[in-house]
C-alpha cells in the first residue's frame, strides 16, 4: 500500500535542490512519486517501499535539514 509522507525541509532554494532530493528518493525507490515545494519548504513522497524514517535519512544525506515530519 502506498504511503504519503510530507516533510518540512530547510536549505532548499533552487532546482538543483529539487533534483538532488528527487534523485535520492527515486534511487532508493524508482516507483516513488516525489513532489517538492520550495516556497512552502515541503517534500512529499508517495512510496510503497520507503517509510518516513528512510525518506528523512535520504533527504538528510543530501545535506538538507528536516525540521518536521
Amino acid at each position: 500500500m502506498p504511503t504519503m509522507t510530507t516533510l518540512t525541509v530547510d536549505g532548499m532554494s533552487c532546482q538543483h535542490c529539487v533534483n538532488a532530493i528527487t534523485q535520492a528518493v527515486t534511487g532508493a525507490d524508482p516507483l516513488a512519486k516525489v513532489m517538492v515545494n520550495l516556497e512552502q519548504r515541503k517534500v512529499t513522497v508517495d512510496s510503497r517501499s520507503l517509510d518516513k524514517g528512510q525518506i528523512r535519512a535520504l533527504v538528510e544525506d543530501e545535506g538538507y535539514e528536516v525540521v518536521s515530519s
